[in-house]
């Protein structure tokens, strides 16, 4: 490990100009890449104490040995140049996209004599125009299938159409009428030329022009009788039509867009781009990657932008980028894309309106994709094995851990303080053995306190089953976990069978409260660590020091997963109590008062607040009212405090509660 100040510059050496930088470790290697407005201030800020830095940062300043810069002219050529590096060193410390495949894209050859239409992969030809991506290969076949009733251009390889020029006889495709044959001389380069420059119009969003025209031919052809014409022409405006809702219009007709959406968390961010031309989806594809260097949502904005558009130019850049943050040299950014394409681009983050809406689209694809990537994992039995392994390897147990049992803490202001338990069995989830709690032993915000109240109530349960006969028996639970006993088969649920691992949301201070809860209750037999969001460390009691296991390590993924799925289910436990509390009313504590009775009561009344101020008789009034139960509403809104008056916010009046008042 070096120290930054062996290397570190001295004062003035570095230029206060705009720039790019270079950080190589001992044996020369680039490790990371990066660019700045100011080299001075940008480089001075690798040079804190680590203590300061960003984890990452610090990581990589310590791999490091030295640092070199370039000056350059503008921000625009450090982009470029940033750019060019990153692709040429491949740093290990830069964040870099990777597609998961290679994506189909419908070409159409203008550059050949006779163009042809197919499907291409890899690196863009000059000459040709794309469509796409696509993806899947067989989505492209479909749309050229339909298309080539009206544009019957090429789809031929070289081979086959040379031996069917010199055979004087034309392929299958030929005489069914989805190839104008050119190979025959049926049509001349000129005219092929056209249909495929026709078809380019078509794919490019400009569709009016030809149905509109067809549509003309075949009203013409049936006022002249030509009524095979016609048909011929109707079932030609059926295959376009049917090529059209293939990609749904989404935006305006003459919308040339792409949209960027990010999903993130800690470790890694899932990027998901939709291509947008002539107002409909025409293209879709996604990138997962590792952050291995400390970067926010503008940075991987950034850096998606670079790998998208750093090999393309002319149209392969929109008119419109939409993401979801702007980069912090969004003007550089938009003029390195002007300059691509060879005209403006516009960058921005749509605020309202159809754009947004499509945005909120990608952003849910991109989180189905960070999802998915985390989780596909789990479905394979060698690789849940290895992750159970790999576990009982870092946190030193005597076997795997094939009972997981993961706690977290919810609340809302310190308010409605809950509590969740997941349970997953041989590294998958047992839905039906999850467990949420109320915290009661204490009021307001305490997450340390809360874990041990959790842990305690639940290994409780767990010796109270085994004390009793010494096997697993029946018995009872408090009200707000429900009873317990057997299922239908004999087995033991609920709190019966105990975790060989105990995992807590949370760093050293809840695993304390953890390993403090199953000391106090004589547990010895049970691991206890806890996984901390910030950097994914694994934490384990009476450590100073974390246990940091391999960002590709399946273990680490299913701890995160355990992790991520507790969490969110004890926040949607909290916001189902808040929701119930913020409904709630004070004829909910009436006994044998159903909702029947309530709302006839604030029907009559008008709202709670008069309902309050009536008499004993007057509530008797109401149609099924006896005295009892009247003397207890009267009695149950006597103890409840008042709602807070209501005040106009423009006028500062308060308003009087004449309205009425949901119960």
């Amino acid at each position: 490990m070096a120290d930054p100040s062996s290397y570190r510059p001295k004062p003035g050496q570095i230029p206060d100009s705009p720039g790019v930088y270079k950080f190589r470790d001992e044996h020369r290697r680039v490790i990371y890449v990066g660019k700045a407005k100011s080299l001075r201030q940008r480089l001075a800020n690798y040079f804190q104490p680590l203590a300061s830095l960003h984890p990452r940062t610090a990581t990589m300043v310590t791999t490091a040995a030295s640092v070199e810069w370039t000056v350059v002219s503008t921000e625009v050529e450090a982009l470029q140049l940033e750019y060019t590096w990153i692709k040429e060193f491949d740093p290990r410390f830069n964040v870099k996209y990777r597609d998961d495949k290679s994506y189909p894209y419908l070409a159409v050859t203008l550059d050949e004599e006779y163009p042809r239409v197919q499907v291409m992969r890899g690196h863009k030809k000059k000459g040709v125009r794309y469509f796409g991506p696509y993806g899947h290969a067989w989505a492209i076949r479909e749309t050229v299938d339909l298309m080539l009733r009206v544009f019957p251009v090429r789809t031929c390889s070289a081979g086959v159409f040379r031996n069917a020029a010199s055979a004087g006889r034309p392929c299958l495709l030929g005489y069914i009428g989805k190839c104008s044959a050119p190979c025959v001389g049926r049509v001349t380069p000129e005219e092929h030329r056209e249909l495929a420059e026709d078809f380019c119009d078509f794919m490019t969003g400009r569709t009016g022009t030809y149905l509109r025209r067809l549509e003309k031919e075949m009203t013409l052809a049936a006022e002249d009788m030509e009524y095979e014409r016609a048909a011929r022409l109707r079932d030609d405006i059926g295959a376009l039509r049917k090529a059209m809702e293939k990609s749904a219009v989404v935006l305006a007709d003459a919308t040339d867009a792409d949209l960027i959406a990010l999903a993130e968390d800690e470790l890694e961010a899932a990027v998901q781009i939709f291509h947008v031309r002539g107002g409909r989806v025409r293209g879709q594809r996604g990138w997962v990657t590792d952050k291995v260097e400390a970067v926010d949502t503008a940075g991987l904005v950034e850096h998606a932008l670079q790998q998208l558009y750093g090999e393309e130019s002319g149209e392969g850049v929109p008119k419109e980028v939409l993401v979801p943050a702007l980069p912090e040299d969004a003007e550089a950014v938009s003029a390195w894309l002007a300059g691509r394409r060879g005209s403006n681009v516009s960058l921005r983050v749509p605020q309202r309106g159809d754009k947004k809406d499509l945005m909120e689209t990608v952003a849910r694809n991109a989180q189905q994709a960070l999802v998915l990537h985390k989780t596909k994992r789990a479905s394979d039995l060698t690789t849940r094995s290895r992750a159970l392994e790999e576990i009982a390897d870092a946190l030193d147990l005597d076997s795997a851990p094939l009972r997981i049992e993961c706690f977290d803490i919810s609340h809302l202001q310190g308010e409605d303080v809950v509590a969740s338990m997941v349970v997953f069995e041989d590294g998958l989830p047992r839905k039906g053995e999850y467990r949420r709690f109320q915290i009661k032993g204490f009021e307001g915000q305490d997450d340390v306190r809360s874990m041990h109240e959790v842990i305690s109530r639940r290994f409780k349960r767990y010796l109270a089953e085994k004390e009793k006969t010494g096997e697993w028996v029946d018995g009872e639970v408090p009200a707000d976990e429900g009873p317990e006993g057997r299922e239908d088969d004999g087995r033991p649920k609920r709190f019966a069978y105990p975790p060989q691992l105990v995992v807590v949301d949370g760093g050293q201070p809840q695993v304390a409260a953890a390993r403090r809860a199953l000391d106090e209750l004589g547990i010895d037999d049970i691991a206890v660590c806890g996984l901390a969001k910030r950097l994914e460390e694994v934490w384990l009691p009476g450590d100073d020091d974390p246990v940091v296991l391999p960002r590709s390590s399946e273990g680490l993924y299913l701890l995160q997963r355990v992790r991520d799925t507790a969490h969110d289910f004890a926040i949607r436990y909290q916001r189902s109590k808040r929701n119930k509390r913020i409904r709630s009313s004070p004829l909910d504590a009436v006994p044998g008062l159903g909702e029947t009775r309530k709302q006839a009561l604030i029907k009559h009344f008008g709202s709670v607040k008069r309902l309050r101020q009536a008499t004993i008789e007057q509530i008797c009034e109401v149609p099924g009212m006896g005295r009892k139960t009247a003397e207890a509403v009267a009695v149950a809104l006597a103890q409840a405090a008042p709602a807070a008056p209501a005040v106009n916010t423009a006028t500062g009046e308060i308003m009087e509660d004449d309205g009425g008042t949901t119960a």
